[in-house]
């Protein structure tokens, strides 16, 4: 078990590193998209590229950011019963998420998505948007994305089977979204 929470404290730091790419994500893309409203109103001028850009980087944000929301538990989850539950009922929750739901389907979308990449990535496929970009950057980031989110969920089963067995710690309190 011990290999198994290195692995788990490994991808959370994985994890973490990549909510802080996606968080500086963010900033560019608010900067560009700024700089591409004065460009395109103050200056008359306009570019498909640097609207592109923008929703690459968009998806850079969901893709890399998912896995450190998915570490963090602010993930979004159906809480009508999650709420009521108490000691290890949230735990035994989770998990069952984790393997029934979240494992199966970022697998199958990782396994579904490869190959749309592959097939970008060999044809050198381009926007159909004058001066736009290749698109297999940003179709790189689907794969990539929900591997690593599959990455994190096992990090997650892991870090739940080891706190039921009383081999980590973890704040099992749930915070309820106020509304």
């Amino acid at each position: 078990m011990s290999i198994l929470l290195k692995f788990a404290a490994g991808m959370d730091w994985i994890s973490e590193q990549l909510g802080r790419i996606a968080a500086w994500a963010v900033l560019v893309t608010a900067l560009i998209s700024a700089g591409n409203a004065f460009v395109r109103y103050g200056l008359n001028y306009s570019s498909n590229g640097w609207l592109e850009i923008q929703w690459y980087l968009f998806a850079a944000v969901v893709m890399l950011g998912a896995p450190v929301v998915l570490k963090l538990n602010e993930h979004v989850r159906v809480d009508i019963f999650y709420g009521k539950l108490k000691g290890n009922g949230p735990v035994y929750v989770d998990l069952f998420g984790l393997i029934v739901f979240l494992l199966p389907v970022m697998a199958l979308i990782a396994y579904l998505s490869w190959p749309l990449f592959v097939n970008m990535y060999v044809t050198r496929e381009m926007s159909g948007n004058a001066g736009g970009l290749i698109r297999w950057p940003a179709m790189l980031l689907l794969p990539l994305g929900f591997a690593l989110m599959f990455l994190q969920g096992l990090s997650e089963v892991i870090k739940r089977i080891g706190y039921l067995k009383g081999l980590v710690k973890m704040d099992t309190h749930y915070e309820k979204p106020v509304q």
